[in-house]
């Protein structure tokens, strides 16, 4: 599944992969999600760098990073000062990475680390961006709880009829841009888990190319969700409509020229 315009060709390789992953609380799982990831980057050969944001953690994450470091040089643990935030964390974490690439991991292991080796992959062949689906052929979720999947579904939907495009997963964090994608989605204005969906919107409205592919999710196993759906509502709707509104009233002048 892709959208146009087409990809950029292969004239245009990368060198570093950047995955920024947002952290609060998440001693239970912070230190096999890093390793893990690690290891199946450097076995597919893919150069990287792990930038883990401390988002305010109040737990040992920020320690067990530092540690963890130590015996993993491509690991680059910063912190994010308050105010605090999934979107601010995530921004921090662009502004830091070295990378002419990035893919944006959670830190409770939800995301395949195989998928991050795909998006690289993807991504060198020219793309903007990659969004992986976890709804179409080749992907899935596990544990995924029904509430939660019900009301996804509908935001997606949602979005696909207000935007009409073909992506279904526009919510889930995990994708991949160049940094010349995030450079010209700037500036970013969501401090919270809104930011999952002003990035793949911002991408599409402002004619930058993307694709599909399918990815797998299960739910966390340890910790718990930092996702407030009662405040999360007003947020999305919000940066859903200011996309709206740039794409029909702001006359081109964000697009990609």
């Amino acid at each position: 599944m892709s959208e146009l315009p087409g990809p950029l060709g292969k004239e245009n390789p990368l060198s570093l992969l950047s995955v920024v992953i947002p952290a609060r609380d998440e001693e239970d799982c912070i230190v096999p999600a890093v390793e893990r990831l690690h290891l199946e980057l450097r076995l597919a050969g893919v150069p990287h760098e792990i930038v883990v944001v401390d988002d305010g953690s109040a737990d040992r994450t920020w320690p067990l990073l530092e540690d963890l470091a130590r015996r993993i040089p491509e690991l680059r643990p910063i912190k994010n000062s308050c105010p605090n935030g999934f979107g601010r964390a995530v921004v921090r974490g662009f502004d830091q990475m070295k990378g002419d690439a990035v893919v944006i991991m959670m830190a409770d292991e939800s995301d395949d680390c195989r998928d991050a080796v795909r998006y690289w992959m993807v991504l060198n062949q020219g793309w903007h961006a990659v969004f992986g689906s976890r709804f179409i052929r080749g992907g899935g979720v596990t544990g995924y709880p029904r509430f939660k999947l019900f009301l996804n579904r509908l935001t997606n939907h949602f979005l696909r009829f207000l935007f009409h495009v073909k992506l279904n997963d526009f919510t889930n964090a995990f994708k991949a841009y160049r940094r010349v994608t995030l450079d010209g989605c700037r500036p970013f204005l969501s401090p919270h888990f809104n930011l999952t969906v002003e990035l793949p919107l911002k991408t599409i409205v402002r004619g930058y190319s993307w694709t599909v592919v399918p990815i797998t999710w299960r739910g966390r196993r340890q910790g718990t969700s930092k996702l407030k759906l009662k405040e999360m509502g007003s947020r999305y709707l919000f940066i859903t409509l200011y996309c709206w509104l740039e794409k029909y009233f702001s006359r081109g002048d964000y697009r990609l020229k």
